[in-house]
């Protein structure tokens, strides 16, 4: 039976922000199964490459030994007679050739008639969607994705595999490997450092979209960019979107004032000493051993103590208490986790 194999959601930047921080925190599970993080592992930094994102819909082809082919929207499976926006039609009209793709990716993945193959791209062009450089080409698919799946096993575990490799031009099947990509490196100690590079390139793909460009319209609106990354034998991915599109409702990065940043990380390294750790120590704890159970009392003695003692410091760097705590924090949290063994 075929069953509809959705793509999986792109997230925000602040999302795989938590995402990296609980896969690197966590050492494994207690005695009940719960999950136990280790706070003071040092965050990676990782590459991510960015690929232009464009605006049309969602769409994609699914194929497995027993139901043959399929078409999917973003959330459905789909006919010629209840189409979205003729995708289903111009997979019928170059079926041959969507068989011939399939039969690249078992081909090279080594693959039997037991898996699912599915195939995402963007379905774009003109009667799509408005407003962008993109909707001025005729009606094109941009592969960005093949998943290899088994719905008939609930205890398989799908997985992306690469589908640069994947195109028909001749029949405006594109890949959008194929245009400008961008790279950035993040590190997730202090991932806040990125956002105004992130926001650049944002505006960059705004200002001109790299694929109409490539069809001869230069200088047209382009929606943003999906970044990737692998980390520890998984796939991380968020989208960073530009303002200018009045279509689609835009959770903006803000921009950083990264002197300012490195300002509070600077009074945070001033402020947050062994001394005073050891202060709070023998305050909150005694002579008793480090306690999770007064992280909190622990963590509030030494913010208190720093407001006390170092707010002219604040002062004079035009830092107030909202800027600083969040770092702070952190940064006990670290000594703390670091020691608590000792």
């Amino acid at each position: 039976m075929k069953k509809h194999i959705k793509y999986t959601k792109i997230k925000q930047f602040r999302n795989v922000i938590i995402d990296i921080y609980h896969v690197t925190e966590f050492i494994g599970l207690n005695e009940a199964k719960k999950p136990i993080y280790d706070k003071s592992i040092k965050k990676p930094i990782l590459e991510f490459e960015g690929t232009v994102k464009l605006h049309g819909t969602n769409s994609s082809i699914s194929w497995n030994s027993n139901d043959g082919l399929w078409v999917q929207s973003k959330e459905n499976i789909i006919t010629i007679d209840h189409d979205n926006y003729g995708f289903s039609f111009f997979v019928e009209k170059n079926k041959s050739e969507f068989i011939k793709l399939i039969n690249l990716v078992k081909q090279k993945n080594n693959l039997n008639d037991d898996y699912t193959i599915t195939i995402y791209g963007e379905w774009a062009g003109k009667g799509i969607q408005k407003g962008v450089g993109i909707s001025k080409i005729d009606k094109s698919l941009f592969i960005f994705a093949a998943k290899i799946s088994k719905p008939q096993d609930e205890d398989f575990i799908s997985y992306y595999i690469d589908s640069s490799y994947l195109r028909d031009i001749k029949n405006r099947i594109y890949n959008i490997e194929d245009y400008k990509k961008y790279k950035i490196k993040v590190d997730f100690n202090n991932p806040e450092l990125s956002q105004n590079k992130l926001i650049e390139f944002v505006k960059e793909v705004e200002n001109e979209c790299p694929v109409s460009k490539a069809f001869g319209y230069p200088n047209e609106l382009g929606e943003g960019i999906v970044w990737k990354t692998k980390y520890k034998d998984n796939i991380y991915m968020f989208k960073t979107k530009g303002e200018k599109h009045s279509v689609t409702k835009v959770k903006k990065l803000v921009e950083v004032d990264v002197e300012k940043l490195n300002s509070i990380n600077e009074f945070v390294e001033y402020s947050v000493t062994e001394n005073r750790f050891n202060q709070a120590k023998h305050v909150i704890f005694g002579e008793d051993y480090l306690d999770r159970r007064k992280l909190g009392d622990f963590i509030r003695w030494i913010i208190n103590d720093i407001m006390s003692e170092e707010l002219d410091t604040m002062k004079k760097n035009n830092l107030e208490p909202k800027d600083v705590n969040k770092y702070i924090s952190n940064k006990i949290r670290t000594m703390f986790f670091e020691k608590e063994n000792i």
